[in-house]
């Protein structure tokens, strides 16, 4: 079971919080650049003080993924890498190949689905609800 909140910014970044049991899942849809990657930040600081044991950053539905936002998700895996493990789902041309070609893949744990990720990062798809 899980519980999700969602949010829509502003700027149209749209970021759902998802959790299977203490791993938080936030999903981000639209653009991911200069405009919207600090409203990113912002969530995943939140996201972070909850202290979830893993941390996956669900980009599937991105349109457009910008040096902004790869910054920021690098930001966050050193942030959270310390007390929690962190992994980024990202797959076709708009997430994933850039994620690729700059090799930020070498840096965290990038997956194809979510859950590829959530097996990666040890968590039980149908875990218990923590939000």
């Amino acid at each position: 079971m899980n519980c999700q909140e969602e949010e829509k910014t502003i700027s149209g970044l749209g970021l759902a919080e998802t959790w299977f049991g203490d791993v938080a899942v936030l999903g981000v849809s639209g653009e991911l650049d200069m405009l919207t990657a600090p409203e990113l930040a912002r969530v995943i600081e939140a996201v972070a003080r909850k202290k979830p044991a893993a941390l996956v950053v669900d980009l599937s539905a991105v349109d457009f993924l910008a040096s902004a936002g790869m910054s920021t998700l690098i930001t966050a895996h050193e942030d959270i890498a310390p007390q929690a493990r962190f992994a980024v789902v990202a797959d076709g041309p708009a997430t994933s190949r850039p994620l690729r070609l700059v090799g930020i893949d070498q840096i965290f744990a990038v997956y194809r689905t979510l859950d590829d990720a959530l097996a990666g990062v040890g968590s039980e798809r149908h875990g218990r609800s923590d939000s």
